[in-house]
């Protein structure tokens, strides 16, 4: 990571952190008690909202790969000759790629997201989109928002139903998705919020976002398919390497001394971080443990180590697979939260904040513990923090799961091609040869090697990697900058460039 300017091509200042919460702007809604109004069609949703070129309009990913509403959206921005906009998704997925289009034409010029893979982002990286994309946290997106850095002037929300007075929620109709976590942080503070829907209903099991934030109400022939959400890296099946990496973890989790009563956990995406769940669970009842809460993007594993009484309660911003969509509709232990209240930096209270431990995956760790989740080792976009660097600034114990290699190259490296979140927020690497513990953190080191668990530094780790795989050789990129990595405070960490 080289050295980054305070201003970086004209993009402005890096962002100071205000660091309370009364620095952010109370809600806009509800504004009026009427019900939101029915519109015909998006255009004229668009059109009555007074959408112009230029404007900042938003979405979510709680359909992950199966959202259909954006390319719905942008294209009857595009008919009505609109151009210049800046998107704020929350994250971008393969699906997206039906996106490039309006990149290419300018219908959209600015991208801001947490998250993105596949063709769009190959095309981000390529040089398709006029300005530098801008990567945040969860946490560090919720916080813009809420603190009128990021100001949206119309919220489209994917809604899987909608009942008569207008009320939106992601636990019914034919493409439940479960909780609108990160759409409940757009709806606050959008000045216009219309809510895209395919199903009707008379009453809800569940209400995300209220009527009185909700003004216009679009009904479409389909949002898109909600079994597209087990995507990506929560499909995966752990390899062996990856199953050992995780009765590793589980291990060095109840060496910790946090593994007691009112314990709190959550799992990132990844196959191998998911597995953890399963491996720490038989030690969980061996030692009569009852934790507090389990947390995330929710999964099917957590979901079980709830019902079988081994955490109260689940708290969900987003459900990764149909099993957490089932429970979030039929369980009352199992509450939805915003992504503020999830991640934001600005929050004392974040859910974050309470995580004893949070397991994160890795496309690269360098030896100062430094993580890269964003780009391939040759620059490649593959993903972006998400909730990474706001939950390893919030856990007690952050756990980075890895193997020492993929795809022929090392994953423990001298230099990150991308830094996503500081080594100084990681408490510890587990990998399938040994376990590296943050300088920082000698008590834990001494109870790992007196529970028998392989201690090793990240210099050993890294020997071990370059021992089975080649490093790999960084693509000749330019000058041009294509995409700016914020950290959760909205200060830059990194860039991509093309």
């Amino acid at each position: 990571m080289a050295d980054l300017p305070t201003y970086i091509d004209g993009y402005g200042p890096v962002r100071a952190f205000a660091g309370t919460v009364s620095s952010l702007i109370p809600p806009k809604r509800p504004r009026s008690p009427v019900e939101p109004r029915h519109t015909a069609t998006l255009t004229d949703a668009i059109r009555e909202a007074g959408l112009r070129s230029g404007a900042t309009i938003s979405f979510h990913h709680h359909l992950r790969n199966g959202d259909d509403v954006m390319r719905q959206v942008l294209m009857a921005c595009q008919a009505l000759g609109l151009s210049n906009l800046h998107i704020a998704p929350s994250s971008l997925f393969p699906c997206h790629a039906s996106l490039i289009p309006f990149l290419e034409d300018e219908t959209v010029t600015r991208v801001t997201t947490s998250y993105m893979n596949g063709p769009l982002a190959d095309a981000i990286k390529a040089g398709k989109l006029r300005n530098p994309a801008v990567l945040q946290t969860h946490g560090g997106r919720a916080y813009a928002i809420e603190s009128g850095q990021l100001a949206i002037d119309a919220a489209f929300v994917a809604v899987p139903a909608v009942d008569k007075a207008g009320n939106l929620t992601g636990a019914a109709g034919p493409e439940a998705c479960g909780p609108l976590g990160y759409a409940m942080v757009d709806a606050a503070h959008a000045e216009h919020v219309i809510a895209v829907t395919d199903h009707l209903t008379d009453r809800l099991p569940r209400i995300c976002i209220p009527a009185g934030q909700v003004d216009k109400i679009v009904r479409v022939k389909s949002i898109g398919s909600a079994s597209e959400i087990v995507s990506g890296t929560t499909g995966r099946v752990p390899s062996a390497n990856g199953l050992k990496i995780a009765d590793l973890t589980a291990q060095l989790i109840e060496a910790s001394g946090l593994l007691r009563d009112g314990f709190s956990f959550q799992t990132g995406a990844g196959a191998t971080s998911l597995a953890v769940a399963k491996a720490l669970e038989p030690i969980m009842q061996a030692n009569k443990v009852v934790g507090g809460f389990a947390a995330g993007g929710v999964t099917g594993p957590l979901v079980q180590m709830h019902d079988q009484g081994l955490f109260r309660e689940i708290w969900d911003v987003q459900a990764f697979d149909l099993k957490a969509v089932q429970s979030y509709a039929n369980d009352p232990d199992h509450h939805a939260m915003s992504a503020a209240h999830y991640a934001s930096p600005a929050r004392k209270d974040a859910i974050a904040n309470k995580l004893d431990v949070m397991i994160l995956g890795a496309a690269e760790v360098d030896i100062n513990f430094n993580v890269n989740v964003t780009t391939t080792s040759t620059g490649r976009i593959i993903g972006g923090s998400g909730g990474h660097a706001d939950t390893a600034a919030g856990a007690k114990l952050p756990i980075v799961t890895t193997t020492l290699t993929a795809g022929g190259f090392p994953k423990i490296v001298k230099d990150l091609a991308c830094l996503t979140t500081p080594g100084q927020t990681i408490g510890a690497v587990v990998t399938e040869a040994g376990i590296a513990v943050h300088p920082s953190r000698s008590e834990l080191a001494k109870h790992a090697q007196a529970a028998g668990l392989p201690v090793l530094s990240m210099d050993e780790l890294r020997a071990l990697a370059a021992a089975e795989a080649a490093p790999c050789n960084p693509e000749n990129m330019s000058t041009r900058i294509v995409a700016i990595c914020e950290y959760r405070d909205g200060s830059v960490l990194d860039v991509v460039r093309l």
